[in-house]
């Protein structure tokens, strides 16, 4: 098929790699704007830009597609499809009925739970036990567009949202591959109105640990931010990321280190910190740090 790719971060690569790779014909790439990024504030193509670039694919970043221009030139590729997986803009009516067989969106969630920007976060965060992958096609209103294949996975005890993110990354450019191989053959399938869970975009705010909260709680919320934008706790006066934990026994005050091993009391139970990062540092595993910064037992983690 004919297909115009839409995707701008890393979790998009796979899928036009693998668009690439079954033999359709990719007639343009569009992504996000290239953005400063790093110590020179340089401007940065996104992963997608990037491995297009590579493939020899042409590649369109506008900053808006609600211009007349912009919707005629989308238009002028004549496309059979256009394949969406985190794009970052919202296509307008006449970009979605553009391509013959209009828009399909690789969605990370079982919807229509999940629907918006950050739905592999905010499944580890609610303790969810399964999600997945989507593919649905595209209308107006936000994930609301009937399904046309989903594939489900467990999420394990102690995954985080980037283990999660490139699990899913891969099932959804194998899922598109299939729904494209077999699209005259598949019924949209219109989403139950119950059941509707919005995730919001993920901010920083969140990301202090309470740890008056339940363990269960906790470890959701760690393993739910890493890496991005990672929660964090005071350690004395310093600001440390948490961004791997486990479930652990234990009681104590709030925020106490119990043992050598960092595991900290939580407002029921306790969690185990398997990988620390320190402000102006990379991550490390949990031996290596205390290496580097050994924490005593009894030492309070801080909400403050």
């Amino acid at each position: 098929m004919r297909v115009v790719f839409m995707g701008t971060p890393e979790f998009s690569v796979p899928v036009l790699d693998a668009l690439v790779a079954a033999g359709h014909e990719i007639a343009a790439v569009y992504c996000q704007p290239p953005r400063p990024a790093g110590r020179g504030k340089k401007d940065r193509p996104t992963p997608v830009h990037a491995r297009a670039q590579a493939l020899g694919l042409e590649v369109r970043h506008p900053t808006g597609l609600k211009s007349a221009e912009e919707q005629a030139r989308f238009a002028a590729l004549n496309a059979d499809i256009a394949v969406v997986v985190a794009y970052g803009l919202i296509l307008p009516q006449p970009i979605l009925d553009a391509p013959t067989h209009g828009c399909l969106n690789i969605h990370a969630s079982l919807l229509p739970r999940w629907r918006g920007a950050a739905p592999i976060h905010r499944a580890i965060m609610a303790g969810d036990a399964q999600t997945g992958i989507c593919i649905m096609q595209m209308e107006a209103g936000l994930d609301t567009g009937p399904v046309l294949l989903r594939a489900a996975t467990d999420i394990g005890a102690e995954e985080t949202t980037a283990q999660l993110h490139d699990r899913l990354s891969a099932m959804g450019a194998s899922l598109i591959v299939e729904a494209l191989a077999n699209l005259a053959d598949l019924t949209p399938a219109p989403q139950p109105e119950s059941g509707v869970t919005y995730a919001a975009k993920i901010d920083k705010s969140e990301a202090r640990v309470d740890w008056s909260a339940p363990a269960t709680e906790v470890d959701r919320h760690i393993r739910g931010l890493s890496p991005f934008p990672g929660a964090w706790t005071q350690v004395g006066g310093d600001r440390v990321k948490l961004l791997a934990s486990r479930l652990a026994q234990g009681q104590g005050a709030p925020g106490e280190v119990l043992d050598d091993d960092l595991r900290v009391a939580c407002g029921a139970g306790a969690v185990e910190l398997l990988r620390l990062q320190r402000a102006g540092k990379g991550a490390q595993d949990r031996e290596t740090f205390l290496r580097g910064w050994p924490i005593t037992v009894g030492t309070r983690l801080s909400s403050e």
